[in-house]
C-alpha cells in the first residue's frame, strides 16, 4: 500500500533522471465541480485511512489467500509502475498514449485498484475488500473531471485517443 504515497515521488525522481520536459505541465490538471471536489476529498481521506488500515492488516503467510492475492498485487505494482515511467518519459504537449496508456487511458486508477484487491485477497481481509470497492467507485467518477481537462489541455489530439483507446482496459480501435 505504499505505492499511495510513494508514487508521486517515484513519478518526480524518474522524469528528473529522464529529464524530459516539465511534469506539472504534462500532467494538465482536472477541474473539479463542488461534487467532484468532494468525491476526490472522500478518495484522499479513503486512501490514507486504507494506507493506516493495511499497516495493521496481517497478511495471511503460507496459505492460499496469501498465494493468490500476492501474484494480483505484484502485476498491478508492476503495470503502476510501467504507467509512471510512461508519464515521466512522454514528451510535453501530447497525450500519454504509449506503454499502458494505449491499452488504457487511465491506467494508474486501474492498477492501483488491482493492488488493493490483491491486498485485500492476500489479507483475506473483507473490510479491505470493501474498502477497495469503495475507492474504485469514487476513482469512477474522477476520472470524467480528469477527461474533461485533457480534453480541454490537449484538444483534438486526446479526442482522437479517447475514441481509439478503452477508458479502463481492452484492445485499442484502430486509426
Amino acid at each position: 500500500m505504499l505505492y499511495f504515497p510513494l508514487h508521486p515521488l517515484i513519478m518526480m525522481l524518474i522524469h528528473r533522471l529522464m529529464g524530459v520536459g516539465d511534469l506539472n505541465k504534462k500532467m494538465g490538471s482536472a477541474t473539479y465541480s463542488p461534487t467532484e471536489s468532494r468525491i476526490f476529498s472522500s478518495a484522499m481521506a479513503l486512501m490514507l485511512l486504507g494506507l493506516l488500515y493495511s499497516v495493521f492488516l496481517p497478511l495471511k503467510l503460507g496459505t492460499t489467500w496469501f498465494y493468490t492475492g500476492l501474484p494480483i498485487c505484484l502485476v498491478g505494482l508492476a503495470m503502476l509502475m510501467a504507467a509512471i515511467v510512461t508519464i515521466a518519459t512522454a514528451p510535453e504537449g501530447k497525450p500519454f498514449t504509449q506503454g499502458a496508456y494505449r491499452y488504457s487511458r487511465h491506467p494508474m486508477i486501474l492498477w492501483g485498484n488491482v493492488i488493493h484487491f490483491g491486498v485485500s485477497i492476500a489479507s483475506a481481509s473483507w473490510a479491505f475488500l470493501l474498502f477497495s470497492i469503495a475507492v474504485s467507485v469514487l476513482y469512477y467518477y474522477l476520472v470524467v473531471a480528469e477527461e474533461r481537462g485533457c480534453l480541454k489541455y490537449y484538444g483534438d489530439a486526446y479526442r482522437d485517443y479517447v475514441n481509439r483507446t478503452p477508458r479502463w482496459l481492452g484492445i485499442p480501435k484502430q486509426g
